[in-house]
């Protein structure tokens, strides 16, 4: 559940413009707000703009991550150049962030390795003799960064949540998830796909004749895999994804893998598989009844493929190449790798990423910015309380928990109070691939070795020079990063609709993901637990019904015929819907009845819902935009733009009538939280 965390990128906002010269450089006059309030903001945009040959999109949030990456990158040089003068003590942030930017950095040093950091891997996995080595080795290279067949993530427990807990999930594919091994129109990526692991493993000495039966095995295996795994619409259902089971019952769903040897491969403490949460447990029927019918060879073969995946983008520049030119030009369109050192700070971000945070902080974030943001907060979570209050469809008691749960949220703001230690994590300057390795293996024994413990509510669960804001309905919490809060979603010298348009909205979705038809299920405390009458609950299944077949039929105007899936984003339609009435109603309180300023001819009320669309702007290549469509929860930035239709105050500030483009009858406008 998130504010749309796709690596954008593309030009970036100065420091000296403000939200108001953004809005007017990218307008397009000739496209009426009543018509397309999104077409109006960003049309003028749209049309001139390019997304340069190394990215995907382009956008605002894209020019706020460039930001940020530029600002990471200072602190990597930074660090590099204390450790060559001799400033960096060993052990010390400077030494690992220094150490770790340059050892990737050294291009050449990688180019004379080859594939050689991963040959020792490659030698075990053609070493297994059974299939009880083979989970082993499984387990210990998911340990360091290779994903395996079942995914584990720690999560607080959705019905107790007041300890942590392993979730298994399903895993084992290569392609974006299970629609790309079944659906017609992904007929052409399969076969880039099949073309794509041949060159891989003739890259690593196969000849033609034998890589490419190899391929097919895998790819043949995988398309088995995605036979058992859920839709992304089924794996939405919290409910049917919690299934409890003590370790001892999983060989009952899946006997034929070496759970034992599984668990010792992965170092995980004893208590941590004690009890896990089976999410789709009709995968691991599949993958046993694979595991007992394909060949071991071909099982090697598979674990072949996901090392040599995993480690593609750290070896020389024919497997980046080769990497790239599938998982980037083909599925995404694509044009050129990026720089390597925007490559750098991508794998900083994963292995140190706190310790960039620090950093990046204390360089980049003044505090006045945070007691900001924390006034537009409380004035959102007022809002949100009004609206609840003011419901007609909703009864008293329903009610009265809505409000407990909404007055529950813990947010946090900008960075964290406690910062993550590192000391354990040992970085070495000549071993690039062994960085990799030892972070991802840091990383997975910190998150196993919460399992069964309380959970930790001041942990940070992203970083903070990440463009993104969450909520967690496990925690019931919001979590607003620092990099987001800049230019044109924030300006603390901006009038109030600006930023309420801006940041306000995006805060405002987060909040709404509380009461979305995922997240309402969970109560206060982040337990899954129905706090709803009967009544109540089919009044609002109703409306996000609604809500569904109204972006069912909604086509992008990039790809004519296509439709978005409204079961799949109703979620994020909901916390849109909710995020953009509370913003307003925020705004309003803001300005305590003081009257808007008239700023180019719009009242405040107009210049909101102009910044609103404002946060939208992005442009995305076509191959992006069809993967989007079959697994994103998040509907089209257009769409997300546009759900203003639903809103009264909206066709009351722009006096729309019948006939325009975002006109919806009374009767047929979504109301839900507001």
């Amino acid at each position: 559940m998130s504010y749309c965390p796709r690596r954008r990128q593309g030009r970036t906002i100065s420091a000296h413009e403000s939200v108001l010269s953004v809005l007017r450089h990218g307008r397009d006059e000739f496209v009426r707000p009543q018509d397309d309030l999104f077409g109006h903001v960003n049309g003028g945009w749209l049309a001139t703009a390019e997304i340069p040959a190394d990215l995907t999109s382009i956008g605002v949030d894209v020019d706020l991550a460039l930001l940020a990456e530029r600002q990471t990158a200072a602190v990597l040089w930074d660090a590099a150049e204390a450790v060559a003068s001799g400033r960096a003590p060993s052990g010390s942030i400077d030494q690992k962030l220094g150490d770790l930017f340059s050892s990737f950095m050294d291009e050449g040093a990688v180019e004379e390795r080859g594939v050689g950091p991963i040959a020792d891997e490659l030698d075990a996995i053609a070493a297994v003799q059974d299939h009880g080595a083979f989970a082993y080795l499984l387990g210990s290279l998911q340990r360091q960064g290779v994903e395996g067949v079942v995914g584990l993530p720690v999560h607080t427990d959705d019905r107790h949540s007041e300890r942590c807990i392993v979730y298994l999930t399903q895993g084992g594919l290569g392609l974006p998830d299970e629609s790309f091994y079944r659906r017609a129109d992904f007929a052409a990526t399969r076969e880039a796909y099949l073309a794509h692991i041949t060159r891989m493993l003739q890259l690593l000495g196969r000849s033609a004749g034998a890589a490419e039966p190899e391929a097919s095995c895998i790819v043949r295996l995988e398309t088995r895999l995605a036979a058992g795994h859920w839709d992304n619409v089924a794996t939405r259902d919290a409910v049917a994804a919690y299934n409890l089971r003590h370790f001892d019952e999983l060989s009952g769903f899946a006997p034929n893998l070496d759970w034992a040897a599984w668990v010792a491969g992965l170092a995980a403490p004893a208590q941590a598989f004690s009890e896990v949460v089976v999410r789709q447990p009709s995968f691991l029927v599949c993958l046993s009844e694979a595991l007992g019918s394909v060949s071991l060879s071909d099982w090697k073969s598979w674990l072949t493929w996901r090392t040599l995946h995993s480690a593609a983008p750290y070896l020389s520049s024919v497997f980046v190449e080769e990497h790239f030119a599938f998982y980037e030009r083909i599925l995404r369109g694509t044009g050129r790798t990026k720089n390597r050192w925007k490559r750098a700070v991508s794998l900083a971000n994963m292995a140190l990423g706190e310790a960039v945070g620090q950093v990046y902080i204390a360089r980049h974030f003044p505090p006045q910015a945070k007691a900001q943001i924390d006034v537009i907060v409380r004035h959102l979570i007022e809002a949100f309380r009004q609206s609840i209050q003011e419901l007609d469809w909703m009864s008293p008691d329903t009610r009265s928990r809505a409000l407990d749960k909404l007055a529950a949220i813990n947010r946090k703001i900008a960075y964290p109070a406690i910062w993550r230690d590192y000391s354990a994590l040992r970085i070495d300057r000549a071993d690039l691939m062994g960085n990799v390795r030892r972070a991802a293996a840091f990383e997975h024994d910190r998150q196993i070795a919460k399992a069964g413990w309380p959970v930790d509510r001041s942990e940070w669960l992203m970083n903070v020079q990440l463009v993104n804001a969450t909520y967690n309905a496990g925690r019931n919490e919001i979590c607003i990063p620092a990099a987001i809060l800049g230019l044109p979603m924030f300006d603390p010298e901006a009038d109030p609709a600006d930023n309420y348009g801006g940041i306000g909205s995006v805060i405002g979705h987060e909040l709404g993901h509380a009461f979305d038809d995922q997240g309402a299920r969970y109560d206060a405390t982040g337990n899954l637990h129905d706090w709803w009458t009967e009544q109540d609950r089919t009044g609002f299944q109703q409306r996000a019904d609604q809500l569904i077949d109204q972006y069912n039929n909604f086509e992008p105007r990039a790809l004519p015929g296509a439709r978005v899936n409204g079961s799949l984003t109703v979620g994020e339609n909901i916390a849109d819907l909710g995020g953009i009435s509370v913003a307003l109603t925020a705004y309003e309180l803001s300005v305590a009845g003081e009257p808007a300023p008239v700023v180019d001819g719009w009242t405040g009320r107009q210049r909101l819902f102009a910044s609103y669309a404002l946060a939208w702007r992005m442009k995305e290549r076509l191959e992006l935009q069809r993967e989007y469509l079959a697994r994103d929860p998040h509907a089209p930035p257009e769409f997300r733009a546009n759900v203003v239709r639903n809103l009264d105050e909206f066709h009351e500030a722009f006096a729309t009538r019948p006939g325009d483009g975002l006109w919806l009858n009374p009767e047929d406008r979504v109301h839900i939280w507001h």
